[in-house]
């Protein structure tokens, strides 16, 4: 059975130290950027860990919130994700690969609420609210991909995923 990661960190004040691969179109993961050791006490083939950074300021004037600034990626945690080669194909590949698009769907859909906030004295909590909320919806939208795919068994249902991801991501190009 095919499982994956969700791993989400909100950067405020610091940077981690651990690699990252940010998320872009003409990036097709491949084997090679898996370079977590598997676990062998699962029968899952393949690992993604993946997830929302998620980082702002708020500028303030006479103690009045008069802006502020985000900063929204999805990554990929190469050291986290992992495969069995003895046990993986392509088709388990673009399994993997869809999570990380999924990741980028929801991190768009973040950038668009985000996008329609305006500066307020509660802004910081109105940010980390939208944030916890989309960590929350990604989780349950990697679960439904994992369940209706059936991890990647069920091959009509992960052509309708790659089909509902594309489509997606072309509606939110906006916030890329």
């Amino acid at each position: 059975m095919l499982k994956y990661i969700l791993l989400f960190s909100c950067v405020f004040l610091f940077r981690s130290t651990e690699v990252t691969i940010e998320w872009n179109e003409a990036l097709k993961l491949d084997w090679s950027y898996f370079k977590g050791a598997p676990d062998l006490d699962t029968d899952a083939a393949a690992i993604t860990a993946s997830g929302i950074t998620f980082g702002y300021s708020v500028k303030k004037t006479d103690d009045k919130v008069t802006g502020f600034k985000t900063n929204v990626k999805a990554h990929f945690y190469p050291d986290k994700s992992w495969y069995k080669p003895e046990k993986v194909n392509d088709t388990i590949l673009m399994h993997e690969r869809l999570h990380f698009d999924i990741t980028e769907w929801h991190t768009r859909l973040l950038r668009q609420k985000i996008a329609a906030l305006k500066p307020s004295q509660n802004v910081s909590s109105e940010l980390e609210k939208l944030y916890t909320t989309m960590s929350q919806t990604l989780r349950e939208t990697q679960n439904a991909y994992d369940a209706e795919s059936d991890h990647s068994r069920n091959i009509e249902e992960q052509f309708l995923w790659q089909k509902k991801v594309a489509a997606e991501l072309k509606t939110l190009e906006a916030f890329k």
